[in-house]
């Protein structure tokens, strides 16, 4: 899949399948194991949801996904990527990694805790706010990810 969280392990889609349609498979392959991209694009557009990446080019450390072995050598220039979409309200990173670089990128030097969300200064109106990570290696049951994202989307949609 040529798109964002691609890896059929990872629970990013069945989350957004259950938020908006009470149904952790809704997006889901099971045949071929994998995630039904076509559905997920048209329902993005439907809703004016965006994905981009935090970063333009980064290191792995070790041969793993994890962000603590992950270094950002060239942060995405989310400012200008903004100035090309006035109409975004939200930015919401799903991973510790990536929350940490757009604070720097920001100027926020106190990241909001998960489920929570800070204003971003040099944009009034516009908030950042820090979901869980979709990863299974992510200590935090389904249910309660499931919770975080639906509090967020009632946020912002």
């Amino acid at each position: 899949m040529d798109f964002y969280y691609p890896n059929f392990i990872n629970d990013h889609w069945r989350i957004i399948g259950a938020v908006f349609f009470d149904d952790r498979d809704h997006f889901v392959d099971l045949e071929h194991k994998c995630f039904r991209r076509d559905e997920i694009m048209q329902f993005l557009n439907e809703k004016g949801i965006a994905y981009y990446d935090t970063a333009e080019s980064v290191r792995r450390l070790k041969e793993n996904a994890s962000d603590q072995f992950l270094e950002v050598v060239e942060p995405t220039d989310i400012l200008a990527l903004l100035k090309r979409i006035p109409e975004c309200r939200a930015v919401a990173p799903t991973g510790g990694k990536a929350v940490q670089t757009l604070c720097e990128t920001f100027g926020i030097t106190d990241l909001p805790k998960i489920g929570m969300s800070v204003e971003i200064p040099s944009h009034k109106g516009l908030r950042l706010y820090r979901l869980p990570s979709s990863s299974r290696a992510y200590p935090l049951a389904f249910e309660k990810k499931v919770e975080f994202y639906r509090n967020f989307f009632d946020c912002v949609l």
